[in-house]
């Protein structure tokens, strides 16, 4: 028993400040989808395809800045796909968001087996990771610093992000108009707004924040590329925004959940328990929060 309670400790607290950075970016962009009214399920395929060109541009540009960037710069043109068929075209975002993350998880692996002649992972020393930050007023606070000081700036960037994101839909026109397209289409079209660009706009965004959140995962958390790296966190950010409400604090509160459900499941398989069980731990916490947020919306839980 004094086994288990140990493992809730500081490098606990600090793994799961790292794992939540990933989900947390993903979910952010998410929200600004759910918010003009395209269901966006292709959060999982953009982040892995930010991870690979994370990795990619990191070893070719020897530098992670040009990585993370490149990331950013993929996630978009993905999104920029997904808003082509959708918006545009007015096809169905689910069938579309399967067949994108399909491409994904196809294309990242073949395009690994291409350029770098490998299966199952890819590392080279050349890769450029993203390097810890150590905050100066903090990293030397007992038991604060090690938490929070020494992690990556994609995850204070990640922190940052709940803050711009609650000012730009609550504070700003292009976030009134997001909010407007969001909760009736026909009444933001008779006052002169753009439903489409305004969805572009917010899938632009989307797409940037969730190929960093890819970057992370493989220069910040590893310095590698693995097939299908992401590995479901896609998924559990669009079950983080339903179950924030598409509100940056309520994604920001769920994110927090998800990422120490994370990192437990990756504490735990440095015990004795099989990895099989360590490894499904983020996946239960979703599905219950995904019954719970069920249950919520139809009155079963007050």
């Amino acid at each position: 028993m004094n086994g288990f309670f140990d493992l809730f400790d500081i490098t606990l607290l600090n793994s799961t400040i790292r794992m939540i950075a990933p989900i947390l970016l993903a979910a952010l962009g998410g929200l600004l989808c759910e918010r003009v009214l395209v269901f966006n399920i292709i959060l999982e395929g953009t982040m892995l395809i930010g991870a690979f060109v994370g990795v990619v541009f990191s070893l070719w540009g020897s530098s992670s800045l040009i990585g993370v960037l490149a990331a950013g710069i993929a996630g978009m043109l993905f999104h920029l796909i997904l808003a082509l068929f959708v918006v545009t075209l007015k096809g169905d975002a689910i069938v579309i968001g399967i067949a994108m993350n399909m491409f994904a998880s196809g294309s990242t692996t073949y395009l690994m087996r291409a350029l770098f002649h490998v299966r199952g992972q890819f590392y080279d020393p050349g890769i450029v990771s993203l390097k810890p930050v150590q905050i100066p007023l903090i990293q030397n606070i007992p038991a604060i610093g090690p938490i929070f000081s020494g992690h990556t700036w994609v995850v204070y960037l990640s922190w940052i992000l709940v803050l711009v994101i609650y000012i730009l839909l609550f504070r700003n026109v292009l976030g009134l108009r997001m909010r407007g397209v969001g909760q009736n289409v026909e009444a933001a079209q008779s006052l002169g707004v753009n439903v489409n660009r305004v969805r572009y706009i917010a899938l632009s965004i989307c797409g940037v924040i969730t190929g960093i959140a890819g970057a992370q995962l493989s220069l910040g958390n590893v310095t590698l590329f693995v097939e299908n790296m992401s590995a479901g966190r896609g998924w559990i950010a669009v079950v983080a925004v339903m179950l924030g409400n598409a509100h940056p604090v309520g994604v920001f509160i769920a994110s927090l959940l998800f990422g120490f459900s994370d990192a437990l499941g990756f504490r735990l398989q440095g015990s004795m328990l099989p990895h099989q069980f360590s490894n499904m731990i983020p996946y239960v916490v979703t599905l219950l929060a995904v019954f719970i947020n069920q249950a919520r919306r139809t009155g079963e839980i007050n």
